[in-house]
């Protein structure tokens, strides 16, 4: 596969990771994809999570790291890093997931290689044989999107245009992002194909979507309508 195509920005945001977090980096300098920057911010965490980043920072000069002042969110702060980056491609990384090695080649060469301009892929979930999304993959997005998110936001692979032809991620929604940034896309008529291949290892336990259930419904219910929270 190649290894020597256009730049990918990867982009991660970190709070109170530090149990997880050197996997995950770990994971993303393994890739047999070489053309990547990997912009890193630290949401203000109270742990040792800033530390390791900047461990890290010295080690590989792919890494960037970026620190805010107070704790801001994942929506926010995915904006400030995709502002920062300069590939031609945006992908996601979650602090406490892993990325197979050849997920950056795999997703770079369908890109490249198809009329999409934006894929996830599918996922092994972390401690557990389980595949995800497990049958919602095989039918059409809209018609899922109006039910549910069927696309694992850790396994996005964009490119940078189509996230700043939508205006980048809603910052009205604190959690849900990326159901709200996947339905901004369908709605402009971009494709958004999620890959059979399982690219990724996602965590399920202890993890926002775990922790902030409520929340996440509330503004869940918001896409679904098409209504912004307030």
């Amino acid at each position: 596969m190649m290894s020597d195509g256009d730049k990918v920005s990867v982009l991660m945001s970190c709070y109170n990771s530090q149990k997880t977090l050197k996997n995950s980096i770990i994971s993303v300098l393994a890739q047999t994809y070489k053309n990547f920057e990997f912009l890193i911010i630290d949401d203000n965490s109270s742990d040792d999570t800033l530390r390791i980043l900047q461990e890290f920072e010295t080690i590989d000069k792919r890494i960037k790291v970026y620190k805010n002042s107070e704790n801001i969110g994942l929506t926010k702060s995915l904006n400030i890093l995709i502002d920062k980056s300069d590939g031609k491609y945006i992908a996601r990384q979650d602090d406490d997931d892993l990325s197979k090695p050849e997920r950056l080649d795999v997703q770079y060469n369908f890109l490249k290689n198809s009329t999409f301009r934006c894929c996830t892929s599918r996922a092994i979930v972390k401690n557990s044989n389980k595949k995800i999304p497990r049958f919602s993959h095989l039918l059409p997005n809209q018609l899922v999107l109006k039910y549910k998110n069927p696309f694992i936001h850790g396994t996005l692979f964009v490119e940078k245009d189509v996230i700043t032809d939508i205006g980048g991620y809603s910052e009205e929604f604190k959690y849900a992002q990326d159901y709200k940034l996947f339905s901004d896309m369908i709605l402009k008529n971009y494709k958004v194909k999620i890959l059979d291949n399982l690219l990724y290892e996602l965590n399920m336990e202890n993890n926002i979507s775990s922790n902030k259930k409520s929340e996440q419904e509330f503004y869940a219910n918001h896409v679904k309508k098409g209504t912004i929270p307030t």
